[in-house]
């Protein structure tokens, strides 16, 4: 199997990408570690950090969310968290072998009010010698150059899943919308945070057409989260039917075959999986993880059980 570099292509089809899926789990490993080792160290797994700076009481009824104002989830709203204390909190996960530090506030859209203040956490994140990165819900194009003239390195906006189901699961913001904040981000010269959720109650097609929008991007997005969703009691999405283990290892190989020089992180739901299913989806071309012990407001695995994965994978 050849590892040379092949080109990005973003015309991809919900029909080239069911019929990677559809391959035999071999190849489409084999496939998979191809195109991860023609770009990266497939021995090196990313490590990323994601606090919650402002927690709850968020404006979107996005059905998967225990931050949504809209569910009765038992979450307590807080305030913007002080930057001295962002600081503080990305200097621990800096030593404890953190890469990016992410900062995620439970928003619609930011404010030019807390642009400021979101602007000085970038820039004392940034001094910790750490990659940043931010998801505010909408931005304007102007508050996007603002956040990269702040520095910011990469911005979180995912897309969730497919156009078609996305009515289905959100409808306090359009896909297009959606699109439009990444096109701010793209423009502003900041990277491209994007991926989506699965076990949402999608169809395999609606997978499948994530990935094709995905793709549409231009360029691709540098960072790919892949999440299992958590279903949270309180949201409409707390019933939805598990994702099968092999089918999400599967997506992980498409997503690293079709973005072959993205970070493809494995994200939130790692805690609903045994250590040897985070193994496969590593195997299969995933090379990031969020570690702690929580994301936002799901738990994680936690460090002593991320380092005897990582020790098992990444030793000589």
């Amino acid at each position: 199997m050849s590892f040379d570099a092949l080109p990005a292509r973003h015309d991809w089809t919900r029909d080239e990408v069911e019929a990677l899926f559809a391959l035999p789990l071999s190849d489409l490993i084999l496939r998979a570690q191809a195109a991860l080792r023609a770009h990266h160290d497939p021995a090196h797994v990313q490590r990323s950090r994601l606090l919650n700076i402002k927690t709850g009481g968020c404006a979107e009824n996005c059905g998967y969310c225990s931050q949504s104002a809209y569910f009765p989830t038992g979450l307590k709203a807080s305030k913007l968290m002080d930057c001295e204390d962002v600081v503080a909190v990305a200097a621990r996960a800096k030593a404890e072998g953190a890469e990016r530090f992410c900062m995620g506030a439970a928003w619609r859209e930011l404010k030019d009010r807390d642009l400021p203040a979101i602007a000085e956490m970038v820039k004392g994140v940034k001094a910790l010698g750490l990659e940043t990165c931010m998801t505010l819900g909408m931005l304007s194009q102007a508050q996007a150059d603002a956040l990269g003239e702040a520095g910011l390195d990469y911005y979180n906006h995912n897309l969730d899943t497919g156009p078609e189901y996305y009515p289905s699961v959100v409808s306090t913001r359009t896909y297009r919308e959606r699109l439009d904040t990444i096109e701010y981000v793209r423009h502003a010269g900041v990277k491209v945070c994007c991926g989506g959720i699965l076990g949402m109650g999608e169809r395999h097609q609606d997978r499948a057409d994530l990935i094709v929008e995905l793709a549409k991007l231009r360029p691709h997005p540098e960072s790919i989260p892949i999440n299992q969703l958590v279903p949270i009691a309180g949201t409409p999405l707390s019933g939805a039917p598990p994702v099968d283990g092999l089918d999400f290892v599967r997506w992980i190989a498409v997503a690293r075959i079709v973005f072959p020089e993205a970070y493809v992180r494995l994200a939130a739901g790692r805690d609903q999986m045994s250590q040897e299913l985070q193994a496969m989806c590593l195997l299969a071309g995933a090379n990031s993880i969020f570690v702690g012990d929580k994301l936002l407001t799901t738990p994680l695995p936690g460090e002593a059980r991320d380092r005897a994965l990582l020790n098992q994978i990444e030793r000589g």
